[in-house]
């Protein structure tokens, strides 16, 4: 997302690199490679096509989504309607330059649209062959339920991470006893986890992250703290905060794909890294004791 869309953009876009970086990710075997119509919007998966050309394609696990359209200053809006569904598949598939989508995302529940509906127009886009495999978007366990229903669900995408842990509760069991993938987006928190924040003048001034509540100021100072026992963590063991964050989240499951999101090859080595981090159970114990940040997600 953040290589055409939300994270300091301006004159900071760089297709060149970002297109690099996907190969580079392919290279290290990060090979899930998740965009949606709405990025952009419909440039991200533009960036992606171009990325994926030649036989990158046959080497990627390619995954869009659909149902969020931006509307300008107004922000998001939903739209489940089949009939969405159904164009939408076809416009994304021209976009990414392919025949198929390896897995094709609800990215929100519209709930003007029972979901039903929506989901049974995602089963015709597999029926198509259009993609291989359907998946949902921060959703409820019963919203999941009411769609294995009609069709099954390969796989859930909620952000989780050390400060947005929710999914625990309820929605990351139900997966694990399912066999549904789950895959926590924004698993840096928006890159703060990492120790790239000390405040809020450091974020770009076309960064929407300004207006999210945890950026702010107070919010931000406050959480600083967590930070601050993420990187105590990564020098005990010799690692860096992102990669001992990253491999937090890897330690809830085989089941769990992250999707941390980069631009830059230094920080995908980084990432790339957390593979190969084992946390101890004192490491882990320290890490499920942090604090719940302040301030809401959104």
């Amino acid at each position: 997302m953040g290589m055409t869309h939300a994270y300091d953009l301006g004159a900071t876009r760089d297709d060149v690199t970002s297109i690099s970086v996907i190969h580079q990710a392919i290279d290290l075997g990060m090979t899930l490679i998740d965009t949606a119509d709405v990025y952009g919007p419909f440039t991200n998966e533009e960036l992606v096509g171009k990325a994926l050309a030649g036989g990158w394609r046959d080497r990627a696990v390619l995954a869009t989504k659909v149902g969020l359209l931006s509307a300008g200053t107004a922000g998001l809006v939903r739209d489940g309607s089949p009939e969405h569904v159904r164009t939408s598949i076809d416009d994304s598939l021209k976009r990414l330059g392919t025949d198929h989508v390896d897995l094709y995302q609800l990215h929100r529940v519209d709930t003007a649209v029972p979901i039903e509906e929506t989901w049974g127009a995602m089963a015709e886009v597999v029926a198509a062959g259009k993609a291989r495999l359907i998946g949902l978007s921060e959703v409820s366990v019963e919203e999941i339920k009411r769609a294995q229903a009609v069709h099954p669900v390969a796989s859930v995408q909620s952000e989780m991470s050390l400060w947005t842990r929710d999914a625990l509760d309820d929605v990351l069991p139900y997966c694990a006893e399912q066999g549904i993938a789950f895959l926590p987006f924004s698993p840096l928190g928006r890159g703060f986890l990492a120790g790239r924040f000390a405040s809020f003048d450091d974020l770009p001034q076309d960064d929407f992250r300004r207006g999210l509540p945890r950026f702010q100021q107070d919010a931000l100072r406050a959480n600083l703290e967590i930070v601050g026992q993420v990187r105590a963590v990564a020098e005990r063991i010799g690692s860096s905060p992102a990669r001992v964050a990253l491999a937090w989240v890897l330690a809830q499951g085989r089941y769990v794909v992250p999707i941390p999101g980069t631009k830059t090859p230094k920080y995908l080595t980084d990432n790339a890294g957390s593979a190969d981090v084992i946390l101890g159970e004192a490491e882990l114990a320290e890490l499920n004791a942090l604090p719940a940040p302040e301030g809401g997600r959104y």
